[in-house]
């Protein structure tokens, strides 16, 4: 199935001079949702997963749904001061500024095989900081999985050193 059709450009959101890929209208139809859900899954093959990583706040759509059915646990990494429990931290830079991410201390396991997830690669930052954050636990990152790539912006060069899927590549 092509999914581009159900991704919507916004120009200059968040800020001027940037073009932000927009899901909802993928999320708002019930079989091109459930379609990508089972093309997001197909990425993974049979690879073994422990825990699925999904990333604040789009990454949260469709990881639980991924843990689900490969049987996986569902972590979340939030941006700062999100988790109620004791966290650790990565910093990291984004197409339109800066931030940090957190994941709880006893979320992954030493040894765990982790499928990181989120909705867009864009520069590649927030990835980066995904992985580093499940390295630092002790988890091997054996895959990570996006709806869309902007490959325009070469976030890939950042995560070089992982397996990387996307759905839709712009």
């Amino acid at each position: 199935m092509d999914f581009a059709p159900y991704i919507r450009d916004i120009e200059d959101f968040p800020t001027p001079g940037v073009v932000f890929k927009d899901i909802t209208p993928l999320l708002k139809d019930p079989s091109a949702f459930q379609k990508a859900a089972d093309a997001l899954l197909g990425l993974v093959g049979n690879t073994k997963i422990d825990k699925v990583v999904g990333v604040d706040s789009r990454g949260f759509i469709f990881a639980p749904m991924l843990a689900e059915k490969l049987g996986a646990g569902f972590v979340t990494v939030r941006k700062s001061r999100k988790l109620p429990y004791k966290t650790i931290s990565q910093s990291y830079d984004l197409e339109y500024g800066t931030g940090t991410l957190e994941i709880h201390t006893d979320a992954i396991e030493k040894g765990e095989k982790v499928l990181v997830h989120d909705d867009v690669l864009a520069t590649g930052g927030t990835a980066q900081a995904v992985c580093k954050l499940v390295e630092k636990l002790g988890g091997e990152v054996v895959q990570c999985n996006f709806l869309i790539e902007l490959t325009f912006l070469n976030g890939a060069e950042k995560i070089k050193g992982y397996r990387k899927e996307a759905l839709l590549q712009f």
